[in-house]
């Protein structure tokens, strides 16, 4: 299968996607794309980070490349030294989806992952739906599988709400609910508990300014924060003052990473993206959530439907 580029539209909002990874390529608002692509869709066939991606089947990472469902050890691909990070060397960023309906407004790309896919059990059954709802994105995934297994599945864009995306996210403003963070350790797995955000560096409750936050890339950020329930919850709000762009999330996953993009680096003969040049807002489920019995579970049981949702609000500021 090659990959194709796929367009949705309404008045508000003119959004270009990708069968490969189920992807985002383009979020036009206000005749501005607010994310990075690769160009040339040529290059999604090429070792990139994950940029628009649909990432699974476990986003983020899992420890030692391991879990156990009642008792039986699972071994996962390695991808990340000893830990396997959004869902191996092959995850769903890599496969091309099949385009399973598609209208104006809506586009729904579906994947079917088999068992022991990248070590992780059961035959998974995956759908990718973005819809437009006036000047709201709305992302779907739902999934099912016939034996327990586990998932965790996250859209892995870069946000840049510049017009010219060779000027880093330094003058974007970032606010996000939530009170705890997940502290990690040297390889980025989480240590099992929370902690306070309030009055230190983890501290995004009121609108927060990335340059100084940052130290102007000085200290970056790659960490899971605790957002809320698995009901519709406001998640965060980015801003950038000098296109007049603001966005709020809402979704019903419990956690939000948030990767100021310090490692970004991809370049070809027509596209070139280096660090801080985007910025991920990733809901998702908590990194390592199967080897940690005090995260909410991503356990799935067999048969039963789930939908993990996120909705992307946009609105110019006056």
């Amino acid at each position: 299968m090659s990959i194709k580029l796929s367009l949705i539209k309404n008045k508000y909002l003119k959004v270009r996607t990708l069968n490969i990874g189920a992807s985002l390529y383009e979020v036009n608002f206000k005749k501005n794309n607010l994310i990075l692509n690769l160009g040339n869709i040529k290059n999604y066939k090429k070792k990139h980070p994950y940029v628009g991606s649909t990432c699974g089947r476990y986003a983020n990472r899992i420890s030692q490349a391991q879990f156990y469902i009642k008792g039986k050890k699972f071994n996962l691909v390695k991808n990340e030294k000893s830990n396997t990070l959004h869902g191996g060397k092959k995850g769903f960023d890599k496969i091309i989806w099949k385009v399973h309906y598609h209208s104006k407004e809506k586009i729904i790309y579906s994947l079917r992952s088999k068992h022991l896919d990248q070590g992780f059990p059961g035959n998974l059954e995956v759908f990718c739906e973005y819809k437009l709802n006036k000047n709201e994105l709305a992302l779907s995934y739902y999934f099912q599988s016939d034996k327990y297994t586990q998932v965790n599945l996250t859209n892995h864009c870069y946000w840049n709400f510049n017009k010219r995306k060779s000027i880093k996210i330094f003058n974007h403003d970032l606010k996000i609910n939530s009170s705890f963070y997940l502290p990690v350790d040297k390889q980025n797995i989480p240590l099992g508990y929370k902690k306070k955000v309030l009055n230190n560096d983890y501290d995004f409750l009121k609108l927060s300014n990335l340059g100084y936050k940052t130290l102007f890339g000085n200290k970056p950020y790659d960490i899971n924060y605790i957002t809320g329930s698995r009901k519709k919850h406001f998640v965060a709000c980015l801003v950038n003052k000098t296109s007049k762009i603001k966005m709020k999330i809402f979704s019903n996953q419990p956690g939000l990473q948030l990767y100021t993009g310090h490692k970004l680096n991809f370049k070809s003969k027509q596209k070139k993206l280096s660090t801080f040049q985007g910025l991920c807002l990733e809901t998702q489920h908590f990194p390592n959530s199967p080897n940690q019995k005090n995260f909410p579970s991503t356990l799935v049981l067999p048969n039963k439907k789930y939908r993990l949702f996120t909705n992307y609000k946009f609105e110019k500021m006056i």
